[in-house]
């Protein structure tokens, strides 16, 4: 499998979000597909608004597609996600370039407006769904489980939510380190010289921008001031051990990224592909820095298939859905409500790296001081 170095919507919200309103182009509103009664998909923001499931179901089938952008099939279990909804309502998945960036979503929602290759959905870091809802990008909607989320991982009016996420962790091929490192403190060690990666430039990758914010909590920063964690880096190029190399299954194989600073769910799933082809890959969330992060999900306003696009929302969001994260070893939304009812896949879920502790998150107002900073003194901390 190749998971690209996109999903960047972490990094690139708010800063990405003017740029691609540049790009808005003219056009009609999306199709408004109604039941007999007279209900629209396009404004429901429930399932009860256009009758029922089973209403909305029949209509996404008349639609026939459910347009989306940049779902790689070998992330946080999106393949089997597409083949179950596929399989379950006969509504085809259409995924436009699944190596694409979050920013290539939201360019499209702008210059595609009014078409029919406009994406209907958006799967979007925390950050960059809270800015395009701001910008009235996104249309609310409800799916049946939202209710179950903590509120601070959802619009209240329903633009966004959670879906799935993870902690940054550590992997690591033990047949080519003899002690894998279990913190931040241990990569600085001299035995790790050239072997610790990132997935990519952190002012671009979301992993790698959570990588330097877990840093940052591992050596006296907060969610206020991620500066030590860009130093924690610096420090880390300059001792030797940190390389440029962008840590992918490829680079895995070819070791010359031994040890990846990237998402659980990412490593872990590293660990099935990698075992067989030799490589014993291991993965730990590190103890003195843990940092968690969550994508979520949204409608374009403008959905060409609206009905689908909402369909597609109920599927994430039911036991089917979730369950299909957590076999990727991606931690979902409602894992918590899914275990109070009974719901939760216990051996998907036993599989998780372990962790301790409850996350906390920063706000929108102290990511984007995170990414003005990382774009201010990244390139100069790791340079030479």
């Amino acid at each position: 499998m190749t998971v690209p170095l996109p999903r960047t919507a972490v990094l690139t919200g708010v800063l990405a979000t003017t740029a691609a309103l540049a790009l808005t182009a003219c056009g009609a509103a999306s199709d408004t597909s109604t039941t007999a009664g007279g209900k629209s998909a396009a404004t429901a923001t429930t399932v009860n608004d256009f009758g029922s499931i089973d209403a909305l179901a029949n209509e996404a089938k008349k639609e026939g597609t459910l347009h989306a952008f940049a779902l790689p099939r070998d992330w946080a279990n999106y393949g089997a996600v597409i083949d179950g909804f596929e399989k379950k309502y006969g509504v085809k998945v259409e995924d436009e370039d699944p190596s694409g960036t979050s920013q290539d979503e939201i360019s499209a929602v702008t210059s595609r407006k009014g078409q029919d290759t406009a994406p209907d959905v958006l799967d979007l870091g925390s950050s960059f769904a809270q800015s395009a809802a701001q910008q009235g990008l996104l249309a609310p909607y409800m799916a049946a489980g939202i209710n179950d989320i903590p509120d601070d991982q959802k619009d209240s009016i329903g633009r966004w939510s959670n879906d799935y996420g993870g902690y940054i962790s550590f992997g690591c091929d033990a047949k080519r380190v003899q002690t894998c490192p279990t913190s931040f403190k241990d990569l600085l060690k001299p035995q790790y010289k050239g072997q610790v990666a990132l997935n990519g430039n952190p002012g671009k990758s979301g992993s790698a921008f959570g990588a330097v914010y877990a840093a940052a909590l591992a050596s006296g920063g907060s969610f206020d001031d991620i500066q030590p964690g860009i130093d924690f880096f610096a420090k880390l190029k300059k001792n030797g051990n940190y390389t440029t190399v962008a840590s992918t299954p490829t680079a895995i194989k070819k070791g010359q990224t031994p040890i990846s600073i990237d998402w659980d769910y990412l490593n872990a799933g590293y660990t099935d592909e990698l075992k067989s082809k030799g490589l014993d890959w291991t993965v730990t969330v590190p103890s003195d820095g843990q940092f968690s992060q969550y994508y979520s999900q949204a409608i374009n306003k403008y959905a060409p298939h609206p009905a689908a696009a909402r369909l597609w929302q109920e599927y994430l969001y039911s036991a089917e859905g979730q369950n299909l994260r957590l076999k990727g070893y991606a931690r979902p939304a409602l894992m918590t409500a899914m275990e109070k009812a009974g719901t939760l896949d216990k051996a998907a879920a036993a599989k998780l790296p372990k962790v301790s502790g409850t996350p906390s998150f920063p706000t929108e107002s102290q990511q984007s001081s995170a990414k003005f900073a990382i774009s201010q003194s990244w390139g100069q901390a790791v340079s030479g």
